[in-house]
C-alpha cells in the first residue's frame, strides 16, 4: 500500500496562490504505469478532477482549471505538489492527493483549505 500525506497552509487569501505537497512512501512517483492526482471536494459537493502527473512526468490538467494549475514533482524528494493560482473563495474544499495504479487508487488523507480575507 502506497502511503500519501498532503500538506500546505490551511487558509489562503482571495487572489493568492494555493500551494500543496504530497509526500509518498511506500512507492517511488517515477513507478511505472503509477499516475499521481489531485483531487478537491469543495462543501456539500461532490469529487473534482483537478490533474494529474504520470510516471513519465507528462501532465493533464481540468479543462476548467488548467489556466491556474501546476503540478510538479521532485524525485529527490519522492513528492509531487500543486500550484492553484489566483484563488477565490469557490477553491475552498478539502484537497486529495492519489495514486491510481494497476488494480486499486490509494488516497492521502485530505487537507482542508478555506480561501477566504
Amino acid at each position: 500500500q502506497v502511503q500519501l500525506q498532503e500538506s500546505g497552509p490551511g487558509l489562503v487569501k482571495p487572489s493568492q496562490t494555493l500551494s500543496l505537497t504530497c509526500a509518498v512512501s511506500g512507492a517511488s512517483i517515477t513507478t511505472t504505469y503509477y499516475s499521481w492526482i489531485w483531487i478537491r471536494q469543495p462543501p456539500g459537493k461532490g469529487l473534482e478532477w483537478i490533474g494529474v502527473i504520470h510516471d513519465d512526468a507528462s501532465r493533464y490538467y481540468s479543462p476548467s482549471l488548467l489556466s491556474r494549475t501546476s503540478i510538479s514533482r521532485d524525485t529527490s524528494k519522492n513528492q509531487f505538489s500543486l500550484q492553484l493560482n489566483s484563488v477565490t473563495p469557490e477553491d475552498t474544499a478539502v484537497y486529495y492527493c492519489a495514486v491510481a495504479f494497476y488494480g486499486g487508487v490509494d488516497w492521502g488523507q485530505g487537507t482542508q483549505v478555506t480561501v477566504s480575507s
